[in-house]
């Protein structure tokens, strides 16, 4: 057998919402701070999902989105690097589609099928932007899932699956734009969403045999809670047991967004139930899953989900500091320094197990850990004796901090911090998601992958401090 053996989400801390001056909705949705991008909430949903587990034994990684931060370089081998999951490891994008999530989760379960993989995760992760005010920005949401998949100690099982194609141009992007643009309502959700949704589920009810009734639970992807609510009527399905698709909460995220509605029911679900989901984008997905008695020994596993996540949030102050955070607004703040030049390629290829991976070392001899790595112990002077620790999912305090009021940066003023790591060792990292008010020495702090800027076309990442979620 083949399936899913784990599962884990991220939803970043930031809302727009009734908290949020000018915003002019009640709804809330996620939005991912200025440092924060698909790659950073890729990594942030693999460790959520790898949580307890040898990252080491996945041996296969496919990440899917429509806001990858590269038109030519893999976001995955970032991703793997980053999540520290080996070298011997195949990794693959998918994007371009809506549906580029389901797309990999069958790539995935294909794979660990075929036995070219043993584990296989995915990840799926979308930054979903909109012309401001726009209905695609008031719906949208920012927000990552995802799956490892194995031959052994499956939660859930894929039993069946359909897909059908659909060429309409409803919603797109065009290369070099970031907004998501759009057609006439009426055309596209009539001729797009619900022709394409109500034929995969009525060609997959077909081929298999079950009815609506023997689901309980329904997982449907949608555009807004409207199209939804049509989309529920239209396949006739309970609306008991129709999955609380977020909207006001969440938000519609993209390739991520059916994904992370299934995490959200994996993680209330019972063993032996059985769930349809639904995915759209120049066409259609269907999936039927189904849950093992495994399920709750997974649920224990120690992550955040979905649950976790969407508990744990802020509101953005001002909805002209989100559109500071997308570069959609600009005015004179005071002093800047000039703009810095371009990361070395050469220095991060050199540097990626103390930048992606954010591995220090641990002397063999008298277990002082260090970061950066060193040759020499500063404690026993012992020489080139260490071995490698990873202190990405270490817990930290803070030892100590500066604030920064004339950094080129939105989130003035800049917090420079003092680490020190439970795990042993100190570092000097950027603070972010942070309020300047709570911040005090000793307050506990853990790591996030995030973006510090773009530069000569370069992406360059580095992990920062976040206060504990």
């Amino acid at each position: 057998m083949a399936g899913i053996i784990s599962f884990g989400a991220y939803v970043p801390i930031w809302r727009l919402g009734e908290g949020t001056k000018d915003w002019g909705s009640k709804a809330e949705r996620s939005v991912t701070n200025f440092d924060e991008d698909t790659l950073t909430m890729s990594v942030a949903a693999a460790a959520d999902c790898l949580a307890g587990l040898d990252r080491k034994a996945v041996d296969g990684l496919y990440v899917a989105s429509t806001t990858f931060p590269y038109g030519e370089k893999q976001a995955a081998s970032t991703v793997a690097t980053a999540g520290d999951l080996g070298s011997s490891i195949f990794t693959s994008d998918v994007g371009n589609s809506l549906r580029a999530g389901t797309i990999a989760f069958k790539m995935a379960m294909d794979s660990v099928k075929a036995g070219s993989g043993k584990r296989v995760l995915v990840t799926a992760a979308d930054v979903r932007l909109g012309a401001s005010r726009s209905d695609i920005e008031r719906n949208g949401g920012d927000g990552a899932a995802a799956f490892l998949f194995g031959d052994t100690g499956e939660a859930a099982t894929i039993d069946a699956q359909h897909a059908v194609v659909n060429e309409i141009i409803d919603n797109w992007r065009p290369e070099g734009e970031t907004g998501v643009r759009s057609w006439e309502d009426r055309f596209v959700f009539q001729e797009g969403y619900l022709k394409a949704v109500g034929q995969c589920v009525t060609e997959l009810l077909q081929k298999t045999g079950l009815k609506m009734e023997q689901f309980d639970k329904v997982i449907l992807y949608a555009p807004d809670a409207r199209r939804h609510a049509e989309a529920v009527r239209l396949i006739k399905a309970d609306p008991k047991k129709v999955q609380d698709p977020l909207f006001g909460k969440l938000g519609n995220t993209g390739a991520a967004f059916a994904l992370m509605q299934l995490v959200t029911a994996l993680e209330e679900a019972q063993p032996n139930q059985r769930f349809l989901v639904v995915n759209y984008g120049d066409g259609a997905d269907a999936l039927v899953v189904h849950t093992t008695a495994k399920i709750t020994e997974v649920q224990k596993l120690p992550r955040r989900g979905m649950k976790g996540f969407l508990a744990s949030k802020k509101a953005v102050p001002d909805y002209a500091d989100y559109l500071k955070w997308r570069g959609m607004f600009s005015a004179d703040s005071g002093v800047r320094r000039p703009a810095g030049g371009g990361p070395s390629p050469a220095a991060l290829y050199r540097e990626q197990a103390e930048v992606l991976r954010f591995q220090g070392v641990k002397c063999n001899k008298c277990a002082t850990v260090q970061y950066p790595p060193q040759r020499v112990c500063t404690i026993c002077h012992e020489k080139d004796n260490f071995t490698p620790i990873r202190l990405s999912d270490s817990k930290a305090k803070l030892f100590t901090y500066s604030m920064d009021y004339i950094a080129g940066t939105p989130d003035v003023p800049l917090v420079i911090s003092v680490l020190d790591f439970a795990a042993g060792g100190r570092a000097v990292l950027m603070m972010t998601d942070r309020d300047t008010k709570e911040v005090k020495i000793d307050m506990n702090l853990e790591l996030t992958f995030r973006k510090l800027r773009l530069a000569g076309g370069i992406h360059n990442y580095y992990w920062k401090a976040m206060p504990v979620r």
